[in-house]
């Protein structure tokens, strides 16, 4: 059995076929690299940051326990990508059943005495770089949370996933010029909501 090294230069396609053989070790480091990229995907996708990390575990856990069933270990990717849309969707669909709820964060202006604000110290923003390229972030992810949904998931899945066209029109279930064109009209919509900032 390969060391916990090795396993690290493996290839994904390596890691996956390695898994399906119920090696753990492979699905360790296979779930070891995907994690920050899915967590990354659904704080884009999802307005709601406290469905992230719940997103980002059932996604593992269902790359864990679906893995058999992928035929082609090159077309991993796609395959994984196609479980984070489905995740995000169905999430979609129960969101929209569920009642909003308040955060207590929020103010009372009908009666201020019930209002609660909690106020930490940020630590970690100090060189005035860090600070601006934080802030930037925020605003991209921002103006991308704003897109309607449809065309928020093909860019996502088109630049921070870096699918094809043709992965994404399956994954969303759309025609390829149906994708084009979401991908286009979000590009745009984005350009036009961060002129002022950059």
């Amino acid at each position: 059995m390969p060391d916990k090294l090795q396993y690290k230069k493996m290839s994904t396609e390596e890691l996956v076929i390695l898994s399906q053989q119920n090696d753990l070790k492979a699905m360790e480091e296979l779930i070891r690299r995907e994690q920050k990229n899915i967590f990354t995907t659904f704080s884009y996708l999802s307005q709601k940051r406290e469905n992230v990390a719940d997103l980002t575990q059932e996604a593992l856990l269902r790359l864990a326990k679906n893995i058999q069933n992928l035929k082609n270990p090159k077309l991993f990717k796609s395959w994984l990508n196609q479980i984070v849309t489905n995740l995000f969707y169905d999430e979609l669909r129960k969101s929209q059943r569920r009642p909003d709820i308040i955060s207590i964060d929020d103010e009372d202006n009908d009666n201020p005495a019930l209002s609660i604000k909690f106020q930490l110290p940020d630590k970690k923003c100090k060189p005035p770089e860090k600070c601006i390229s934080s802030e930037l972030e925020k605003i991209i992810k921002s103006a991308i949370l704003e897109l309607p949904e449809p065309f928020r998931v093909a860019i996502i899945l088109r630049e921070l996933q870096g699918l094809s066209y043709e992965e994404i029109a399956e994954a969303t279930n759309a025609s390829i010029g149906t994708v084009k064109s979401r991908i286009a009209r979000a590009r745009g919509k984005l350009q036009d909501g961060l002129k002022s900032y950059i």
